[in-house]
Order: C-alpha cells, then structure tokens, then sequence
C-alpha cells in the first residue's frame, strides 16, 4: 500500500492493522510534526514494522519506487496530499499499481468548490482537472463515494 498524506496517521493505522504481517504501507509525508501523534500507536498496536515512514516529497517517492522495479507491486494508493500534484500522483500510482488495485483518491468534491473553480485556486483547479480526466480516463473504472468531502476509486484495468 502507498499513502500519499499520512497526516497524525490514523488511516494508515487502520490499513496496517488489515495487512498481514509481512505486508507494508509506504507511508509518504514532508511533515514530521503530526506524524508524531500517530506513531506511538502504530508501535503500540503493534504495526509499525509494517509502516515505512518516508519524510520527504511524495513524487520522490513514487520515482525510487518506481526507479527499483516496484512497477505494478502494489495492491492499492491512497493519495490525500497536496492538492495542486494530484494529477502528477496519479499518473505514479497508476504505474505502481498493479491490474485490479485501487487508487483512492480524497477529497474529490472539494466543499462542492470543483464544480466552478476560480482561476486564483489552483488546488480547486488541479483536483477539478483530475476529476474530468478520470471520468474519461479508459485505464480505469471509478466510483465516487459521496461522503465526506468526497472519494474517488479508481480500479485499474
């Protein structure tokens, strides 16, 4: 699994703990800070060796793992970063997931601001081209789940 925004690590929490035990979550952030919250309870729920923490870029990421053969390894992403590299994450992850996985992608509906995005926002922007580029995207089939502030899957062919 790749997380693209681990945040206090809570969603990565919850995905280690249904991986079997030599199962992994690439977990990608550059800030530290709200990692820190999170961490000692992957430790306490005994999961932190399945969590690869990588404090740095996630399109650094994505390019060494693709850069070491890791191409089509994975089972499913979920991409919860900066907004405005959505498209460039996408593009990585659809490399790095292999045929049938899923790439989850947050916060698609954006408070409702992707439906008429001004020209100053350029997260808006970048998650409104995502959203026209995934529905006309035939690599994938999508489903977008409506609840919070939108979730897009996309189930690679």
């Amino acid at each position: 699994m790749i997380f693209l925004g681990v945040f206090t690590g809570y969603n990565t929490l919850n995905m280690a703990l249904v991986l079997p035990d030599n199962g992994r979550v690439i977990a990608c952030d550059i800030n530290e800070d709200y990692v820190k919250i999170g961490k000692p309870l992957w430790k306490e729920a005994g999961v932190e060796h399945k969590i690869d923490l990588r404090i740095k870029p996630a399109i650094q990421t994505l390019d060494e793992l693709l850069a070491s053969g890791e191409a089509e390894t994975f089972d499913f992403a979920f991409i919860d970063a900066d907004k405005e590299s959505y498209n460039e994450y996408y593009e990585k992850c659809l490399r790095l997931i292999k045929k049938g996985g899923i790439i989850a992608i947050d916060n698609v509906l954006w408070s409702g601001r992707v439906l008429k995005p001004r020209k100053d926002d350029l997260a808006t922007q970048s998650i409104h081209h995502l959203n026209e580029k995934l529905l006309r995207d035939a690599r994938v089939n999508i489903s977008m789940l409506p609840m919070g502030d939108g979730v897009t899957l996309a189930f690679k062919l």
